[in-house]
């Protein structure tokens, strides 16, 4: 959550964030406005507990009428203390709603306005040029006994499907190769819950009451991620960690989980867009001073991983409007997809700054002893989508799929061949 501290100091910071996630920025007074209340209400509260101890003293010591007089005063202030306790503690709920309900604050070097208004910051490689007409990665992964929808249907539903063969060679061998290098690069391998709490997704950023994408189990009050970004967020909460171990580096491999609710007609054919999908997401805890540098730490470890699929690519800038609640910058990679002649996402890093721990109280010890919040970072290094860009992008006239020469090792095969 925001640093209410910090809006307090300087609220036009706010508001240009609500502004340029196309948010109503008239929330900062109604903030403003209940956190004075609120003190205020504390304040009083706290002058009339003061109050009621110290009369409890002169009770004690008075005689007669004296004696009488300040025991009904001291039943009156009872009463008052009772109510204004009540009215802190209504105020304090308020103030923590509103709060909880507000994005992070967007960094200005982000693009302003919505989903299209994106900027464009590199393009790495060529679009291939075919001498044949290429196939779509479900025309490609039926030919291979890769991918089967029909099935994958049948026994679950749309949007679910089944990897096999050369399919499940493939994503196994992707994932694995993304695990290796995380692994080289620092970062502890783990293999994370899928099923939270919900105080743990809320704590991550996701609305658990409101967010139609996220499966829920009601009788457990469990919550399927959509990433193990969540889990990870969620590995030190409560916690205070020692500042000269940052930073701490997870590489959580997990299945996915999104309901696609808004998403209908839309990329209904393949595995483009599904309800379920395996991953590998890095996640970084940092000092806050330290997680711009992070950043691009991450979106470098994922220009890696791409070129070793050998795919062309681009690099978005993301809109505020379009960062999700705990971003307060995004970078996405986006891979060309021959048959649709346009780039799609294939993976994405997020500077989260404190917003994160804030919600999940993660902090960490400064030189001085003095706990401070950590900045928390997210970074996919590969996910089943990736199979889409591989085939469509290496496909062969007869069907064959050329193998990625960084992928071959985790994968046993240089080329896949059609099924017999």
């Amino acid at each position: 959550m925001i640093d209410l501290r910090a809006v307090r100091e300087d609220p036009n910071r706010l508001r240009e964030s609500q502004r340029a996630r196309g948010e109503d920025d008239s929330v900062v007074a109604k903030l403003l406005d209940l956190d004075e209340r609120r003190r205020s209400a504390l304040t009083s509260f706290e002058s009339m507990r003061a109050e009621q101890k110290s009369m409890g003293k002169s009770v004690s010591k008075a005689q007669g009428e004296e004696k009488q007089a300040l025991l009904q005063r001291a039943k009156e202030l009872a009463a008052q203390v009772k109510a204004a306790e009540a009215e802190a503690e209504r105020l304090a709920g308020e103030l923590d709603a509103l709060v909880q309900a507000i994005p992070n604050i967007v960094d200005p070097a982000a693009p302003h306005g919505g989903e299209d208004d994106y900027a464009v910051l590199e393009t790495v490689g060529e679009p291939r040029v075919f001498d044949f007409e290429p196939k779509d990665h479900l025309e490609l992964g039926e030919l291979l006994g890769a991918i089967d929808m029909e099935r994958g249907a049948k026994v679950s539903g749309s949007r679910f499907f089944f990897l096999r063969g050369v399919g499940a060679r493939l994503q196994l061998g992707l994932l694995n190769m993304a695990m290796q290098q995380a692994i080289e690069s620092g970062f502890v391998p783990m293999i994370t819950p899928v099923l939270v709490k919900p105080e743990t997704m809320a704590g991550t950023g996701f609305h658990v009451a409101h967010d139609k994408e996220i499966y829920r189990l009601p009788e457990d009050d469990l919550y399927l991620v959509g990433t193990s970004e969540v889990s990870l967020a969620g590995y030190h909460a409560q916690e205070i960690l020692d500042g000269g171990e940052l930073p701490l580096r997870y590489a959580g491999w997990s299945s996915c989980f999104r309901r696609e609710a808004g998403s209908y007609g839309k990329d209904t054919r393949g595995i483009i867009r599904v309800h379920q999908f395996d991953k590998v997401e890095m996640f970084s805890y940092v000092r806050v001073e330290d997680a711009q540098e992070e950043h691009q730490r991450l979106l470098a470890w994922e220009k890696e991983m791409l070129a070793k699929i050998e795919v062309p690519y681009r690099i978005i800038d993301t809109a505020a409007g379009d960062l999700g609640m705990s971003a307060a910058r995004k970078f996405d990679c986006e891979g060309w997809i021959p048959t649709q002649g346009r780039y799609r996402e294939l993976t994405s890093t997020s500077n989260c700054t404190d917003f994160q721990s804030r919600r999940l109280a993660v902090r960490y010890r400064d030189k001085d002893g003095k706990p401070q919040h950590a900045a928390t970072l997210n970074g996919t290094l590969a996910t089943t989508r990736w199979i889409v860009a591989i085939l469509e992008n290496h496909q062969q006239a007869d069907g064959s799929v050329v193998v990625p020469q960084a992928l071959r090792p985790y994968v046993g095969l240089d080329v896949l061949e059609p099924a017999k």
